[in-house]
C-alpha cells in the first residue's frame, strides 16, 4: 500500500530531526505542553528557557543561582549544539525515561553516525568543515532563535488565573521581521505569535494570516524581538498578575 502524504512527511521530518539530534516525542510532547503554558509565571520553563522572578532568583542558593545563569548565558545558547539539542533533547530524555524515548538513542547515533562516516571518508578536516562546524553554527543559530521566541524586551509572564491562551500568543511570543531571504531560509519562524495563536496553520501561510488578522499585525510591532543577544534573565513585578523581563542590573538596584 503506498505511503500517504502526510505519512511520508513525517517520516521526512523524522529523519531531518534525527540527523539534528532530536527525539520526534521528546519534542512532540514538550512543544504541546509548551503551547498550553507559555509565558505561565511558574510552569513556562518545560519546552523553553527557565525564567524566574527577581524575589524568587535573589532568594535561590548561590548554586542555584550559578545554574540558572548558565542556562541562560549567551555562551550557553551560542553553543546549542551541546547544551540545547544534544543534552536538552537527547541526553535528558533518555535519563528521564529511555523505554518512552527510545528515539533520541537512534537520533544520536544516526547523527554521529553520519559524522563518523565523513571522518573515515574525508579525515579530519573533512568531519570539521564538513560535519562539525556546520552544526555548531546552524544549531547556535536554533538555539538563540529557541530563545529570542519569548525572551524579548515588553514579553509579559503571568500568573495562571490571569492567563490567556490568545494574549500568551500575542503578548509573549516574538514577531521578528527578516527579510525576504531569512523568511525563506527559517521557514517564516519569525511569525511565532501566529504559531502560537494556531500551531496548525502551515509554516507558508503564516504571513498571510499575519496581515490578515485585524490588530495582530500592530500588536507586536511595539516590541518585536531584537536579533541581538539581550541580557533579560529575571522578571519584575507590574502589577497583580504581569511581570516583565529585568536586565541583570535591575536584579539588584
Amino acid at each position: 500500500m503506498p505511503f500517504s502524504t502526510q505519512q511520508t512527511g513525517e517520516g521526512l521530518f523524522r529523519g531531518i530531526r534525527h540527523v539534528h539530534v532530536g527525539s520526534c516525542e521528546y519534542l512532540g510532547t514538550q512543544h504541546n505542553y509548551h503551547h498550553a503554558h507559555n509565558s505561565k509565571l511558574y510552569t513556562s520553563s518545560i519546552g523553553s528557557f527557565p525564567i524566574v522572578t527577581k524575589e524568587k532568583y535573589l532568594s535561590s542558593s548561590t548554586a542555584e543561582r550559578t545554574l540558572y545563569m548558565f542556562v541562560r548565558h549567551p555562551l550557553t545558547i551560542g553553543f546549542g549544539y551541546i547544551f540545547m539539542f544534544l543534552y536538552g533533547m537527547c541526553i535528558r530524555s533518555i535519563i528521564s525515561n529511555k523505554d518512552r524515548h527510545w528515539d533520541s538513542i537512534v537520533a544520536m547515533a544516526v547523527h554521529f553516525g553520519i559524522g563518523v562516516g565523513i571522518y573515515f571518508l574525508a579525515g579530519w578536516s573533512g568531519f570539521f568543515f564538513g560535519f562539525a562546524f556546520p552544526f555548531l553554527m546552524v544549531l547556535a543559530l536554533g538555539s538563540y532563535l529557541f530563545y529570542a521566541q519569548h525572551n524579548f524586551p515588553g514579553a509579559t509572564f503571568t500568573e495562571k488565573d490571569g492567563w490567556t491562551y490568545a494574549d500568551a500568543a500575542l503578548d509573549s511570543s516574538s514577531h521578528m521581521k527578516m527579510s525576504a531571504m531569512m523568511r525563506w531560509f527559517l521557514a517564516n519562524i519569525g511569525f511565532h505569535h501566529i504559531h502560537h495563536l494556531n500551531p496548525r496553520i502551515p509554516f507558508y501561510r503564516l504571513p498571510e494570516v499575519h496581515r490578515s488578522i485585524p490588530g495582530v499585525a500592530e500588536c507586536q510591532d511595539d516590541h518585536p524581538a531584537s536579533m541581538g543577544c539581550r541580557a533579560l534573565p529575571a522578571l519584575e513585578s507590574v502589577g497583580s498578575v504581569q511581570h516583565r523581563m529585568i536586565g541583570r542590573r535591575e536584579i539588584y538596584a
